[in-house]
């Protein structure tokens, strides 16, 4: 067991009941002050840590680090040290962070230069994201939208199990947990005109999806496998991949999604690693038929990871939408990697791969409005009394998800974005 992950383990650093950043937690990510420049931050309970100065204060000194790397606007330097520094460094912080450790906790001014809040500081984007993969790998969701605009005995196509289907998405237009952003527009074609027509989208849905950071770089040519692909993710993230269904229905033949998708993808500002994970492994769905040898895999690859959607209208209270869970998976991270560089496909430290939409067998547990409304026909009832088929001008979306296991809860924080009338 990693030692850093010690259900036993208390920090001298209160962290209220429920929170997501126990001291067996530790994700990583990037902040800013009103006096200082963006950097490299642990989160602890409702605090944050600051590495720059605790490396400058000679706490990390034995892992030699240099102090450019945590005063940095993104994690891919850090990123690129390899896991055996990072994975060092996090335990490290553990040590420092745990309640038996006199060495931060007795010394009171060095404690108020490394520490924090949270709401006091401002949260950026964590990495610098070159390419950006969206997979379709959730057979409940894939399912469901193939029963919906084909037929049910043939809802998936036949590739689907066979492969991770995927497509690049555009990476420009990822956006930190708190930004929000206005309504697409593109063409649609409504089932009454002969001719499409240009304007604000009125399909606008959420995407409830998890990401993975490449933590590791591969040369043009290479592949990585199934039984190394761990080495190669760093950490995951809560993703919210926006979808304008109307755009996409009209656009998607022959190529796939486009204009639908590539306006604005949120994701949580924390980065959990896939050490702090490990606890939380689940067994995966039996992939039949038997997949291809370089998919194959042994053990339990699959994370249980409780997700939440809720939607706010403007001043209203959250409605919680969506109850489902990563582990409905039915294609795992490390397949979906090795697929996508069986062919030679390069990877490069920073790029994201989400996973597609996360629905489960239960109504409730399904990831998207498109098939929470079952493509508008059944609206959701909002806890203001209002509805919703798809999401309105003002609503807010938060995502939010959570392992939990031996009393340790590992949160992610939130994936929130509110939509803005069209421009």
């Amino acid at each position: 067991m990693i030692k850093a992950n010690n259900p036993a383990l208390k920090s001298w650093i209160e962290v209220p009941t429920n929170n997501d950043f126990p001291i067996q937690n530790l994700p990583f990510g990037i902040f800013k002050t009103q006096s200082s420049s963006p950097r490299v931050g642990i989160a602890i309970g409702d605090q944050v840590l600051d590495l720059a100065v605790l490396n400058k204060l000679g706490y990390l000194k034995n892992l030699n680090i240099d102090n450019s790397i945590l005063t940095n606007q993104y994690l891919n330097d850090l990123i690129s040290l390899g896991k055996p520094t990072t994975s060092a460094l996090r335990q490290r912080v553990s040590d420092l962070l745990t309640d038996t450790n006199t060495e931060l906790r007795d010394n009171k001014e060095a404690r108020g230069k490394v520490l924090q809040y949270i709401s006091n500081v401002q949260l950026l984007m964590p990495v610098r994201v070159g390419d950006y993969t969206d997979f379709y790998s959730s057979i409940d969701h894939a399912t469901n939208v193939g029963t919906m605009f084909r037929d049910p005995a043939n809802a998936l196509l036949p590739n689907w199990k066979h492969l991770p289907v995927g497509y690049h998405g555009r990476a420009s237009s990822i956006i930190i947990s708190g930004t929000n952003f206005h309504r697409p527009k593109g063409q649609t074609k409504p089932v009454d005109s002969e001719m499409p027509v240009f304007g604000a989208t009125n399909a606008l849905d959420f995407e409830l999806e998890v990401a993975f950071i490449i933590g590791k770089p591969t040369q043009l040519g290479q592949s990585v496998t199934t039984s190394d692909a761990d080495d190669y993710i760093f950490g995951l993230t809560l993703f919210n991949d926006w979808s304008a269904r109307d755009i996409q229905t009209w656009e998607y033949v022959p190529l796939g999604p486009f204009l639908a998708k590539n306006f604005v993808s949120t994701i949580s500002p924390w980065i959990v690693t896939l050490d702090a994970l490990e606890p939380f492994r689940a067994k995966g769905y039996e992939q039949t038929p038997k997949v291809l040898p370089y998919l194959e895999y042994t053990g339990e690859k699959n994370i249980d990871i409780n997700l939440e959607v809720t939607i706010q209208p403007e001043n209203a209270e959250e409605t919680i939408v969506c109850k489902s869970n990563y582990k409905y998976m039915y294609w795992t991270m490390e397949q979906q990697l090795t697929h996508h560089t069986c062919n030679g496909c390069n990877i490069n430290i920073g790029d994201m791969m989400a996973s597609g939409t996360i629905s489960g067998p239960a109504p409730e547990s399904f990831g998207s409005m498109l098939e929470l409304s079952w493509r508008g026909t059944k609206p959701v009832k909002m806890n203001n009394g209002t509805e919703r088929k798809f999401i309105n001008d003002n609503d807010t979306v938060i995502i939010r998800g959570y392992c939990e296991k031996d009393n340790v809860r590992i949160g992610f924080g939130e994936a929130k974005a509110k939509v803005l009338p069209a421009l």
